[in-house]
């Protein structure tokens, strides 16, 4: 079952994103106080992998042209799971079927875990989740 579309987990490049920016040859830019001799950065944050979002936009909402973005607090192992029982609403969004369908979807999230030093870490981080209806944009109706 594919994700419905108007909901994104914004910041993810996803493995084929990456894939992409290592094969075009993309660097990030030198900061002007880094290290010239390494190009690892300090601290990476964990990166969404999946190719679409498993966030479903409840229904009800889609129809009512309902808007808007729950940020999630989740906290990850050095393997990029998902710590049972870790997730929380950190900052609603004004409507609590958004707020639930965002807790819904988490265990369905997979992520790349944080890095420091070139090493996997675990981390607690905001992860927003934006639901957005397309039609307002002009965009083609939900299938």
């Amino acid at each position: 079952m594919t994700a419905p579309r108007g909901v994104t987990l914004p910041g993810a490049l996803g493995a084929a994103g990456l894939a992409l920016l290592a094969a075009c040859g993309a660097e990030r830019p030198a900061a002007a106080d880094a290290p010239t001799t390494s190009t690892t950065p300090a601290f990476e944050p964990p990166v969404v992998t999946n190719p679409e979002s498993p966030v479903n936009y409840p229904p009800a909402l889609w129809e009512q042209q309902v808007e808007g973005t729950v940020v999630l607090r989740l906290h990850l192992d050095e393997r990029g799971n998902v710590a049972p029982d870790s997730t929380r609403v950190s900052e609603t969004s004004g409507y609590p079927a958004l707020d639930s369908a965002a807790l819904r979807a988490v265990p369905d999230m997979r992520f790349a875990p944080a890095r420091r030093g070139g090493q996997p870490v675990a981390t607690t981080f905001l992860q927003p989740v934006h639901f957005r209806h397309q039609q307002r944009a002009g965009a083609p109706s939900r299938p």
